[in-house]
């Protein structure tokens, strides 16, 4: 069964990527990165998050955004990004089995480039006034309502 696969794009932080790989090897997820990251990928804070899951997930780096996007265009592949700049709520959109689920740096999100290559952007509706949730829990919100859809 195809699965939709989750992008990470620049991550700043290593336990926050560490618990997404975990996440995504336990769920048969794969995982692409887009560098530069904001930390050393071998960092232990990584490896104690992703503990020996790190292992089993399916992880592919991309030196930068371009070369990213060339593999995606030629795999044919829609780019559904995570951003509060969306309008639409995440459980109002119908994703496909071969997405690819971005989620943007910790820190600052992705570029107005990057925003606009996306063919999709969907919103985790918040209470007003906060900010976003935690990268980790964004991805196991959005990641497991496109796999509930496939199921």
């Amino acid at each position: 069964m195809t699965r939709p696969s989750i992008a990470l794009y620049q991550p700043d932080i290593p336990g926050n990527t560490g618990t997404i790989l975990r996440f995504a090897a336990c769920l048969g997820l794969a995982v692409d990165i887009i560098e530069p990251a904001g930390f050393d990928l071998s960092d232990r804070n990584l490896k104690r998050a992703g503990m020996d899951y790190i292992a089993r997930a399916t992880l592919t780096r991309h030196v930068n955004w371009q070369v990213f996007e060339e593999w995606r265009k030629t795999a044919g592949r829609r780019l559904v990004l995570a951003s509060t700049k969306a309008a639409l709520p995440y459980t109002s959109f119908d994703y496909r089995p071969d997405d690819i689920l971005l989620f943007g740096r910790e820190s600052a999100g992705v570029p107005d480039h990057v925003h606009d290559a996306a063919d999709a952007r969907v919103l985790i509706p918040m209470v007003e006034g906060q900010r976003s949730l935690n990268i980790a829990m964004s991805v196991a919100m959005i990641a497991g309502e496109a796999i509930r859809q496939q199921a």
